[in-house]
């Protein structure tokens, strides 16, 4: 499917302007310099009751003039205005449902299930694509064709898209991505290639909050990751965010990982700081030997079972 331009979409609600209501990306030529066809982009969008963002996040894809573009959007059977939002794209997307599903995981992993792209990419219902983000990977990617991912800066913006900060990927080596609490990077800036993720199995289904940081280091242990200056996307920060609701236990997801992909040091190390903020040198040591106890036979106790793992480290995590 090519981009749609502005003038093919239906128009902006009152009082929106600039990009993705008003302004579109640059489009690309039809072909390649050499001739040959653009790389085919895949990107999927989960959604649950997101109708206050989705329509923004639909237009930032839909509005980037990529030539090769596959869009799919996997909604879990919303109960707001999102379907019918959805329904006045549907010309645009390449597939798109709404029905109930099993989580975020899950949906993600059944947009890839129809995807035929060289590269993928999720970009969640309230997130961003800026103005060229898509030509931004394929010109990465024609300079590190053998990279597995390639990651940009992403901002993080308010729920009207004002700017708090501005994320840079560090480290991104299979160890350095593996202490996440120091080279963590923001999601939407991260797209990878197709057969990276069909090695790497897709996202962990029974993992709700960390399921990107398991991937990273899936993929990273298959390839490197590709560092693009620049910011790709835009992060929506608002209190109704997975990411920002549910804190504590998006944390014990990112010790669970680090522990099965062999990182219990780091796992310790990161439980310990968590509970001695601000430190205080008497607590510390105490409390540092209290966690090492509780979590260095529980993962042999669980044996690796993520059904078994997560309630226990819960547990442990509430009981501190």
């Amino acid at each position: 499917m090519h981009c749609p331009s502005l003038n093919d979409l239906p128009p902006p609600p009152a009082g929106k302007k600039g990009w993705p209501w008003t302004e579109e990306a640059q489009p690309l030529p039809e072909r390649m310099p050499n001739g040959g066809d653009w790389p085919k982009i895949s990107i999927v969008t989960p959604s649950f009751n997101q109708g206050r963002f989705i329509e923004a996040t639909l237009r930032t894809v839909l509005l980037q003039g990529h030539p090769n573009l596959e869009y799919i959007v996997m909604d879990g059977g919303s109960t707001d205005e999102s379907v019918e939002i959805i329904r006045k794209y549907a010309p645009w997307l390449t597939h798109w449902v709404s029905e109930p599903d099993r989580g975020q995981s899950h949906a993600i992993n059944k947009g890839f299930a129809k995807a035929t792209g060289e590269i993928y990419g999720w970009l969640n219902s309230d997130d961003l694509f800026l103005p060229g983000a898509l030509r931004t990977v394929v010109a990465a990617r024609a300079g590190n064709p053998t990279a597995v991912a390639w990651v940009g800066d992403c901002y993080e913006v308010t729920a009207d898209q004002r700017v708090i900060s501005r994320d840079a990927p560090k480290g991104l080596d299979k160890d350095s991505l593996a202490d996440w609490g120091r080279n963590w990077f923001t999601q939407p800036s991260c797209l990878f290639s197709a057969p990276g993720w069909h090695k790497a199995g897709g996202l962990d289904e029974t993992l709700h909050y960390a399921m990107d940081f398991d991937l990273w280091l899936k993929l990273a242990a298959l390839g490197t990751f590709a560092r693009i200056a620049g910011v790709l996307a835009a992060a929506t920060i608002h209190p109704a965010a997975k990411t920002q609701a549910l804190r504590p236990r998006m944390f014990a997801d990112i010790v669970y990982v680090q522990l099965r992909h062999g990182y219990r040091g780091m796992a310790i190390e990161g439980l310990v700081k968590a509970f001695t903020r601000p430190p205080v040198p008497p607590l510390t040591t105490r409390v540092a030997r209290r966690l090492r106890r509780s979590v260095s036979g529980f993962w042999s106790r669980v044996s690796g079972k993520t059904s078994r793992a997560l309630p226990e480290l819960s547990e442990i995590l509430e009981s501190h």
